[in-house]
C-alpha cells in the first residue's frame, strides 16, 4: 500500500479521524492516538473562521493540542473567503497547527442555512475563492478539504468541486459518499469515491462513510482505489478501533481460517476503564471535574452498546456528575461480560433528511454568489 502524504506529513497507516462536533476534542483524540500508538492523523472538531479570527474564548480552547500531537490538524469552517484567508494566515503565522482541513461536508441546518458546509460547493466560484484564499495564506501548511457528494441527487457537486480543489492547490480531498439530504441515513456510495479518484488522480483522495471495522477500511481502499480512509461514527465509544486499523494495515491482525476476525473485543471491565479515563481527561481539559463528567454523558450509550446493563442503570450512568459516582456505578456492573455480538456495527446518527435547509434562492445559479457575506459566518466553534 502506497504511503499517504498530506503535504510534508506521512500518514501511515492511511487513517484519519473525522472531525466531529463535540466529540473530537483533545481528550478523545488522546484516547484514539494511544490505541493507535500515535499512528494516523487526528483532526480537531470544526473551528469557525470568524470565531478564530476574533479569538473567541471557547474556540481558543478547542484549538488546544497536546504536546504529543504531531501533526496538529485543525478543521476550519467558513463561508467568507476573506475571513477564511485571515484564519489560515493566523494559524500559519502563530504556529497554531501543522495542517488545515476545510469543512464542506457538514449537513446540519444551522450550517447549510447560511450557505456553509455541504451547501457551499454548489456555488463553484465561491468555493474556488475560499480555496484560493486558504492556500495563499496558509504558507507552507498543507490545506485539505472534506466534502459530500452534493446537496441532493439533483444537485451533485463532488466532481466539479474536486477539479476546482486540484486546480487551487488543495493537497488532498476526503469524500463522504452521501449527499447532504441523506444526512447519515442509507448507505454510503463508495462508487462515488472511486469516480472522484479517477477524476483527480493527481492528488490523494480519502474515502469516508460506513467504516465500522478495520476490514471495512481495507475493503473501501481495495474497491475504490482511494488513498486513505476517514473514520467518523465507527469510533464512537470505540477509540480502540484505531488500534485495529493499525493492525489491519500493517498486517499484524489475528487471522482465523484465512479470514479476518474482530480485533479488539474488550470485556465490559476493559470498556469501563476506558470510560473512566475518557471522563477524567475531559475534566482535566475543561478544568472542572463535574463539567468533564457531564460532557462525557453523551458517550455512555456508545461505550455500553450491546452490553447487558439494564435501562435503569443506563439512565443512572447518563446523569452522573462526578468521577467517584461514575466509578461506583461502573463497579456495580457485571464487568466479566464479553464483547457483545453485533456491537461492532453502525452507531451514532443514522437518520436522513428529506430537505436541506438553504439560503433563499441558493439553487438558482451555481455560480452567482450574491447574498453570501461575512454575516454567514458562525460566531462559535464546535459545529
Amino acid at each position: 500500500m502506497s504511503l499517504l502524504k498530506i503535504g510534508p506529513h506521512a500518514v501511515q497507516p492511511p487513517v484519519v479521524l473525522a472531525p466531529m462536533a463535540g466529540i473530537t476534542n483533545a481528550p478523545f483524540r488522546t484516547l484514539c492516538r494511544e490505541f493507535s500508538g500515535g499512528k494516523g492523523l487526528f483532526v480537531s472538531e470544526m473551528i469557525t473562521t470568524r470565531a478564530l479570527v476574533e479569538r473567541n474564548e471557547k474556540t481558543m480552547q478547542l484549538i488546544h493540542f497536546d504536546e504529543t500531537e504531531k501533526p496538529r490538524s485543525i478543521q476550519l469552517y467558513g463561508v467568507d473567503p476573506d475571513t477564511v484567508g485571515k484564519a489560515a494566515r493566523m494559524i500559519a503565522d502563530e504556529n497554531l497547527a501543522d495542517h488545515i482541513d476545510l469543512n464542506f461536508g457538514c449537513p446540519v441546518p444551522k450550517v447549510t442555512r447560511k450557505g456553509g458546509g455541504s451547501a457551499l460547493p454548489y456555488k463553484r466560484n465561491l468555493l474556488r475563492s475560499i480555496l484560493r484564499e486558504a492556500v495563499a495564506n496558509a504558507g507552507a501548511l498543507p490545506v485539505t478539504m472534506k466534502m459530500r457528494k452534493g446537496i441532493d441527487d439533483d444537485h451533485i457537486t463532488y466532481l466539479d468541486a474536486g477539479r476546482i480543489a486540484a486546480e487551487e492547490g488543495i493537497t488532498a480531498i476526503a469524500l463522504h459518499g452521501r449527499t447532504a439530504a441523506q444526512h447519515y441515513g442509507g448507505t454510503a456510495d463508495w462508487d462515488a469515491i472511486a469516480r472522484l479518484k479517477e477524476h483527480v488522480p493527481e492528488i490523494p483522495v480519502l474515502g469516508n462513510g460506513d467504516i465500522w471495522s478495520a476490514d471495512d477500511a481495507r475493503r473501501m481502499m481495495r474497491e475504490t482505489g482511494c488513498d486513505g480512509v476517514v473514520v467518523g461514527r465507527g469510533c464512537l465509544g470505540r477509540p480502540w478501533l484505531f488500534g485495529d486499523l493499525v493492525a489491519a494495515f500493517e498486517g499484524t491482525g489475528p487471522q482465523a481460517g484465512g479470514r479476518e476476525v474482530a480485533f479488539a473485543q474488550p470485556t465490559l471491565k476493559e470498556v469501563a476503564a476506558v470510560m473512566l479515563r475518557h471522563a477524567t481527561l475531559l475534566g482535566e481539559w475543561i478544568g472542572d471535574e463535574a463539567r468533564g463528567v457531564i460532557d462525557f454523558r453523551k458517550h455512555v450509550a456508545w461505550y455500553t452498546k450491546g452490553f447487558s446493563i439494564g435501562s435503569e442503570m443506563r439512565r443512572s450512568l447518563a446523569v452522573t456528575s462526578s468521577l467517584d459516582e461514575l466509578d461506583a456505578l461502573l463497579s456495580e456492573l457485571d464487568l466479566d461480560q464479553p464483547w457483545p455480538m453485533g456491537a461492532d456495527g453502525p452507531r451514532g446518527r443514522t437518520s436522513g433528511r428529506n430537505r436541506v435547509v438553504l439560503p433563499d434562492g441558493w439553487l438558482d445559479d451555481p455560480y452567482d454568489c450574491a447574498g453570501v457575506d461575512a454575516d454567514a459566518e458562525l460566531d462559535t466553534s464546535g459545529g
